[in-house]
């Protein structure tokens, strides 16, 4: 579940008491295995996804940045000249040990249990921050990029992929058995212009990382992709990720067989009373099939979210059998509800 260990959780809500500092908490080895396990060691989930960001690897190629409690994410030097360019350099993993020493921890603990999950932001959407300096509703500053500076666009984009694409591999190399592409505001753009900024610096990532780790599934997700699913199947990644907008049943229809999907039930079903959530969940399911699909959200888990409706999201998802008889599919359906 996408965002499954955070502020919804009150044993999350107790450690970040004690360690105020988002960034301490998710650059911090200890805090990041504590964190990720957590929503584990309560549902247990499929999957356990590294505690981190997709900021986080900024400062290893030259861009550092704050976390303020009232704006999110600040670049005090936004990039946005041939002088600023001049900061970047090439990926240090050392500043990332923190990242490497957590998911091979955490690839020990989960070991046979469950698959570990990386995640990585897409060049676009880190482009987004370190041009605008920080989150954006209009996007205006690095839109006007495409038109009044592309060059100075494009290395940075192309500095990004490279540098991601180092990032993958280094989790990959350190325990991760997947990893997830957030291009999280690329569906801020028109179709006409995502294939042209963000798709080929995509497709680079998935190529470098198709030669150094050949089988590691890639999962590419864009909130708000009703309008780039086709787009999104030529990057050739192995999962498509569905917000919660589209309609799983379309969806599939016009990916084909070939790319498997993840998604899509609303966040917000989470606060509805749990005969409605089973409902949900068993739509989707049904749209999607009975293969090449995850069962997810669509974005990730609110704050405020009961945790009662996370695990109940869990045990109705892993009561759901396609290979047993309606009337004893009905029953345990029944047991799960009650």
């Amino acid at each position: 579940m996408m965002r499954q260990a955070g502020r919804y959780m009150a044993a999350y809500q107790k450690l970040a008491k004690k360690h105020p500092s988002f960034r301490e908490r998710s650059e911090t080895t200890d805090l990041i295995v504590e964190i990720s396990l957590q929503p584990w060691e309560a549902f247990r989930p499929d999957g356990v996804i590294l505690f981190s960001d997709i900021l986080t690897p900024l400062p290893a190629f030259g861009v550092p940045f704050d976390i303020e409690d009232d704006r999110g994410p600040v670049i005090q030097s936004p990039i946005r000249s041939e002088e600023g360019l001049n900061a970047l350099h090439p990926l240090d993993l050392g500043k990332l040990q923190f990242v490497g020493e957590s998911l091979r921890i955490l690839r020990k603990e989960i070991e046979g249990q469950a698959t570990l999950l990386g995640f990585v932001g897409a060049p676009w959407t880190i482009a987004t921050y370190i041009v605008e300096g920080g989150t954006t509703r209009t996007y205006k500053t690095i839109k006007s990029m495409c038109h009044t500076a592309p060059h100075i666009l494009r290395a940075i984009l192309s500095h990004l992929a490279q540098a991601i694409s180092e990032y993958v591999i280094f989790q990959v190399e350190s325990g991760a058995h997947c990893i997830q592409i957030f291009d999280s505001w690329g569906g801020q753009l028109p179709p006409h212009v995502w294939e042209q900024w963000s798709k080929p610096y995509i497709e680079e990532i998935v190529g470098v990382v198709r030669q150094k780790c050949p089988g590691t599934p890639l999962v590419l997700y864009i909130n708000g992709n009703g309008g780039l699913l086709e787009r999104m199947k030529g990057t050739g990644v192995d999962v498509i990720g569905l917000d919660w907008t589209i309609d799983m049943a379309d969806a599939r229809r016009r990916l084909g067989p070939g790319v498997s999907v993840q998604g899509n039930v609303d966040p917000a079903c989470l606060f509805s009373p749990l005969p409605a959530l089973t409902d949900e969940i068993h739509r989707v399911v049904k749209c999607a099939g009975q293969t090449g699909h995850i069962l997810n959200l669509g974005h990730g888990v609110l704050v405020g979210t009961p945790e009662e409706a996370v695990k109940h999201f869990f045990d109705v998802t892993r009561s759901i059998r396609f290979d047993i008889p309606s009337q004893d599919r009905e029953a345990e359906e029944t047991r799960v509800a009650a």
